[in-house]
């Protein structure tokens, strides 16, 4: 397996990552533009190897993507810029080559990557779906990939192991292609953010219903050239891309920071931050945590992680023993959201949480819908039964804060109590509280 510590390629298989593929898409086909020329490019995507990380695990669906990326490279011409987009999709841009040359290189790489591979005693024989794109002069670059990308898919649709080449597939309304196009643009947007320090982390207060503060959440805010993005688009764009590892830990290092900030004038809070999947899935989680702990000279305590109902109960050993990990040096867990997924009570009576939080679904019905209030009253039971401090999320009239009151929640976070603010506005806030 290649490893590598070149920031431009990928770790795994050596050929360019991501974001070096985008650039190196811009250079070439500014190139062609200037030249008059063609250009192609293959989007090429593994047939069922989400099956492979299934049956195998990611060691081994590591090992299959290294040997693919070795068979693109030995296949394609020396021209060629081979990058990987996302776990199991490759793009080959090919400078002056045209569709019957493209496709010619497309079919050939159908044939070798056929070629069985070695997974432990299992003969793995590996297939895929090429969507193949002519580079029109002055195209947008994001167009000229997502064109390619729609292709693949078809190719898939089709039953995989085939080429389509652009043009030839059915089109799918313009709604899909501008979503397309944008999800390409805000993965460029949070690279910049992450140069040019465009995040930033706001805070909304947790609220015991005794009028204590129980917590505040830190909420990630991105601006890059010159707009402001909404977490509702750069988080799933930064999760498909991989990017949600560097802005976890980035967040995790800043809340940890303002922790410390807030105890050493005298506010001492506990500052609850989201976790993804990817990170809690890395061997180097719990070395992330101890270095963040460490640089921002804060007391374990003072920190709580904000996991997924789903990722909470996931039984995998890496996950768990991440949790145990964290929970043994005295950090909060929190399952947010919670109702929403399928939690299984012979699960959750084992898992190490400290804090359930009600998902807002729950609360914005209440207190008209009975029903919703006898789950909101029997999950609160439940959870402190085991030990759990239950909040329940979205409240924002106070009707729903007297029905909470009346399930017998610990505490609520929502716009009736107080916004996402800023480091200096929620400093100037809890000041205020306090003094009151």
């Amino acid at each position: 397996m290649m490893l590598t510590t070149d920031p431009a390629l990928d770790h795994v298989t050596g050929v360019l990552n991501r974001h070096a593929g985008l650039q190196a898409a811009h250079r070439v086909l500014s190139e062609s533009n200037a030249e008059h020329s063609h250009s192609a490019i293959l989007w090429l995507g593994l047939d069922r190897f989400r099956q492979v990380n299934q049956s195998f695990g990611h060691v081994a669906g590591d090992h299959v993507i290294a040997v693919i990326a070795r068979r693109i490279r030995a296949t394609m011409p020396a021209c060629c810029e081979v990058s990987r987009m996302g776990n199991d999709e490759f793009i080959c841009l090919l400078p002056g080559v045209d569709t019957t040359e493209a496709e010619l290189l497309a079919h050939n790489l159908l044939t070798v990557i056929e070629a069985p591979l070695s997974i432990g005693d299992i003969q793995f024989r590996p297939s895929a779906s090429i969507g193949i794109a002519l580079h029109f002069y002055q195209e947008d670059v994001l167009v000229f990939l997502e064109r390619s990308e729609r292709a693949m898919a078809e190719a898939k649709r089709q039953g995989g192991n085939r080429c389509i080449v652009s043009g030839t597939e059915p089109v799918p309304g313009r709604v899909g292609i501008l979503l397309a196009r944008e999800e390409l643009a805000i993965e460029n947007d949070l690279h910049t953010a992450l140069e040019t320090g465009g995040l930033m982390l706001n805070y909304q207060p947790i609220i015991g219903v005794d009028g204590s503060i129980e917590a505040i959440e830190a909420l990630m805010r991105c601006k890059a050239n010159g707009r402001q993005i909404s977490p509702g688009k750069f988080i799933p764009v930064a999760e498909k891309t991989g990017l949600i590892v560097r802005l976890g830990e980035w967040s995790l290092l800043q809340g940890a920071r303002y922790a410390a900030l807030l105890q050493s004038i005298g506010m001492p809070t506990k500052v609850s931050i989201n976790v993804s999947r990817l990170q809690l899935i890395s061997p180097k989680f719990t070395q992330a945590v101890h270095a963040a702990l460490i640089c921002a000279n804060v007391a374990p305590e003072l920190i709580e992680l904000e996991l997924t109902e789903s990722l909470v109960m996931d039984t995998s050993e890496i996950v768990q023993t991440n949790l145990r990990s964290v929970r043994n040096i005295g950090i909060g867990l929190a399952i947010d959201d919670f109702g929403t997924g399928y939690s299984c009570l012979a699960t959750i009576k084992d898992i190490p949480a400290t804090k359930l939080k009600i998902d807002r679904a729950f609360v914005c019905v209440l207190p008209e819908d009975r029903r919703a209030f006898a789950v909101v009253r029997a999950i609160t039971q439940l959870a402190q039964e085991l030990g759990m401090t239950v909040v329940a999320e979205g409240v924002e009239t106070q009707d729903q804060l007297d029905s909470l009151k009346q399930a017998g929640v610990d505490a609520i976070q929502g716009f009736l109590q107080a916004a996402p603010m800023t480091e200096d506005a929620l400093r100037t806030w809890l000041h205020d509280r306090k003094m009151q």
